[in-house]
């Protein structure tokens, strides 16, 4: 919108490597914002806007060995396991897990490099110049990277898919095996959720090379504040105050 008038570029020194704040879809703070960096598993936002866009729900998929003996934030699947699509995409979007997001992305195109071929192609389709992937879940790797500006673009794609918004801002959750054999406890590893006031998502992440990572989309009395952080230092307090921060700023500005 073009209610909001420009602000100081850069009005939190040293909270993160990267970030962006939106309020009403207007970029009113950045830093670095344009900086190509590793975006750790704010990656499965691609991964579960192509899946919502190309499958049904209730479908079932079998998880492989290869995805069951994925490495980093897991639920600890078995290979040969089946499970709906709707239940790995609420363990990817909100336990953030790698087995699940890893299960989803051979399913849907019959390898993991395959489907990376296609989460670039969307990337492009999206105008995101700065992003591309090579793994489906966020691995540090040579060759995957994102921009705070191109994440902010790629939550809003994500966030307009209704299942995806409501695994977003979802505080908890138990999934279970198509057999009924297995069940799951998810809880959200965005710590927004349930906490901070109008938070509906969206997605958090961690790797070494990345650092403390955040997609936080609060809305309150009408406004909506999007905040894009990567690398951050004290993630939750700075989100916390940041989006206070953007609330009181958007009250001002009207």
């Amino acid at each position: 919108m073009s209610g909001f008038p420009a602000s100081p570029s850069d009005p939190f020194p040293q909270v993160a490597r990267a970030y962006l704040v939106t309020v009403d879809g207007t970029a009113v703070w950045e830093h670095a914002a344009g900086d190509r960096v590793a975006p750790a598993s704010l990656t499965k936002l691609m991964t579960a806007l192509l899946v919502d866009e190309t499958a049904k729900a209730d479908e079932v998929v079998v998880v492989s060995p290869k995805a069951a003996s994925e490495t980093g934030s897991r639920m600890g699947l078995k290979g040969g396991e089946k499970l709906r699509v709707k239940d790995l995409m609420a363990a990817a979007m909100i336990a953030s897990a790698n087995d699940a997001c890893r299960a989803l992305a051979e399913w849907r195109d019959g390898s993991e490099a395959a489907f990376v071929q296609r989460m670039n192609r969307r990337a492009d389709a999206l105008g995101l110049k700065d992003t591309r992937f090579a793994n489906a879940c966020g691995h540090d790797a040579k060759g995957h990277y994102s921009t705070a500006r191109d994440l902010a673009a790629l939550s809003d794609a994500a966030m307009a898919r209704p299942a995806i918004a409501e695994f977003a801002r979802r505080v908890e959750t138990t999934i279970a095996t198509v057999d009924g054999v297995r069940s799951y406890h998810l809880v959200n590893r965005n710590a927004l959720i349930g906490r901070y006031d109008g938070a509906v998502g969206v997605k958090s992440g961690f790797t070494a090379q990345a650092g403390k990572c955040v997609i936080a989309l609060a809305e309150r009395g009408g406004v909506r504040v999007l905040l894009v952080m990567l690398g951050g230092r004290d993630r939750w307090w700075d989100a916390h105050a940041m989006l206070n921060h953007a609330f009181a700023y958007a009250a001002g500005a009207r």
